[in-house]
Order: C-alpha cells, then structure tokens, then sequence
C-alpha cells in the first residue's frame, strides 16, 4: 500500500522531497495564499478536498498541538471516526459482531482509556478513512534516504469567508528541552515533594550531562515547564537511560518512557507501579539517594 503525505502551506513545494526522502510514496501538494498560515477552517477544508478526491483508507496525523485541533475538525467534516492520542498503530482483522463479517487490513489504533486503567483497541471498518492522531516519539523516524516517489499538486478552493482569524502579529519561540533527542533524561514526580527538592533532579542530570524530564503532577504543581513533560499528554520518549525520580508509574506516564533502553526508578515505595518497568530499582528517600549518586558520578569522572 503506497504511503501518500499532505504538504500545504504557500510556497513550500520544494519541501515535498525531504518527505519522500523520509519514507514518502507520493506527497500531495496543496497551495493557496490563505494556507501561509495554519488557521483551522482553511487547512479543514483544503485536507477535505484532497480526501473527497483521493478517497485514502487510512489518515494519521500528529497528536500535537496543531493535530489536536485540526484532526478532529476534518473527522467531522467527513463524518469519519477519530481515535486521539494514540500510543501505538497496527494492520489486523476485525470481525463484526452483528454480521460476522470478517474485515481485513484495518488500522488497530491503540490507545490507554477510562483514565488509563486499561490498553483499548479501536477499529472503525464502517467508515473510512480511518483517522487517527499519534503522539509525539511513537513512531521511529526513518533514516533519510535517495529514495524516488511522485509529487502531486492538488488545487485548493479557498475564499476570504474560510478564514475567520486575521494574523496581526506572529511570535516564534524555540522549545526548552528536546526530549525526544536526549540519550540520557532524569525525570522527578510528585514525590519529589517540593520545587526546593526538584532542584535535586537538576543536579543528577547535570552530573550526567542529560535532559530533565517530569511528569505530569510535577507540571501541574508548577515545579517545571511542561516543554519537559513526559506521557501520555507529554512526549513519548525513548533514551538510553531514563531514570524516574519520585515518580510513582502511573499508565499515562509509562506510555511516555517503558520503551527506554535502560529504566531506573528511585522510590520510597517499593510497591509502585513504575518498578514493574524498571530494569534497575533503588528503594529509598531521594533525598539520601540522589545525593550519593551525584557524589558516585562525580568520583568517577
């Protein structure tokens, strides 16, 4: 099944081979001036065109920020199912229950539900296309290569009525962290306790030379930015070692770090979740614990 990507904006045709490069079969090229800048309704309306014209089984798009907002107003402009923040994608079968027909090659869309207490599995075989938007680190990004593909414009119908925002200033602003590069990240939770004793999650990462992460509790209480969350509303991150800092384990942070390579939890509760994902576990206070392994670090150089 050839894999086929959506370029809109005004004057980005150039970027069409930097997506066939990375694993694209055709890249669908959408131009208009009202497309300078995202806005909804006209980047709504222009994926609409291209998929009443092209009829594609499947549609993915990012669970970012931007995603968020666009994907599900194109689900109900095509009265298509959507299934949001998905932590992992896969080709099977599915079986009605009403009919007993059996569909073949749907996209599983997996996802945590009802608060994270279990891994549901999501099927639309009625109407497609399927639609769902993925988070940020679950899918690999491929390396780049010389490969060939097909660059497709498509013209765009837009008006001044398909854009009711008017831009009159623009700010850009370059994120904190970039976890989703980081070899090494060291995270602190709720039982970090304070913004005084997260002052101690800089320091092991510093000693080590990695990115702070945190979860979403120690977010919420205003101990970090959230540029530097982990989980299932934060980044999806994959390093070399993640060491998990008074952070319990909740599902929806698991879903952000269990595929690091090495996991070291440090927890004063030898019962919490995030153990069953460790491959290393210091049982203990964080504040006698991380203190010594700043002091081991640093004796070794």
């Amino acid at each position: 099944m050839p894999l086929g990507s959506c370029l809109l904006g005004d004057g980005v045709d150039g970027l069409a081979a930097d997506l066939i490069s990375y694993g694209a079969d055709k890249v669908y090229v959408g131009q208009h001036k009202l497309l300078a800048h995202y806005q909804a309704n006209p980047y709504a309306k222009a994926i609409g065109q291209l998929v009443e014209a092209h009829q594609p089984q499947v549609m993915i798009l990012g669970a970012t920020p931007l995603g968020r907002d666009l994907a599900p107003r194109v689900a109900s402009a095509l009265r298509a199912g959507l299934t949001a923040d998905c932590t992992d994608l896969e080709i099977g079968e599915h079986e009605d229950p009403v009919t007993r027909k059996t569909y073949r090659n749907l996209l599983l869309q997996i996802r945590p539900a009802f608060g994270g207490n279990i891994i549901a599995t999501i099927v639309n075989f009625d109407r497609w296309p399927q639609m769902a938007t993925v988070r940020e680190g679950v899918c690999v990004m491929p390396a780049r290569t010389g490969r060939k593909g097909q660059v497709i414009p498509f013209k765009v119908s837009l008006s001044a009525a398909d854009c009711p925002l008017e831009l009159l200033e623009r700010h850009r602003a370059a994120k904190k962290v970039d976890l989703k590069k980081a070899r090494i990240i060291v995270s602190g939770g709720a039982g970090v306790g304070s913004p005084e004793n997260f002052r101690l999650v800089w320091d092991l990462a510093n000693a080590l030379g990695a990115a702070v992460g945190a979860s979403r509790a120690a977010v919420d209480s205003g101990w970090i930015d959230k540029d530097h969350q982990v989980g299932q509303t934060g980044t999806t991150v994959r390093p070399a070692l993640y060491i998990a800092v008074g952070i319990s384990g909740a599902v929806q942070h698991r879903a952000g770090m269990a595929e690091s390579a090495k996991i070291l939890a440090i927890n004063e509760d030898p019962q919490a979740p995030i153990f069953q994902v460790a491959h290393y576990g210091i049982v203990g206070d964080l504040n006698d614990v991380v203190p010594r392994l700043i002091r081991a670090i640093k004796a070794k150089g």
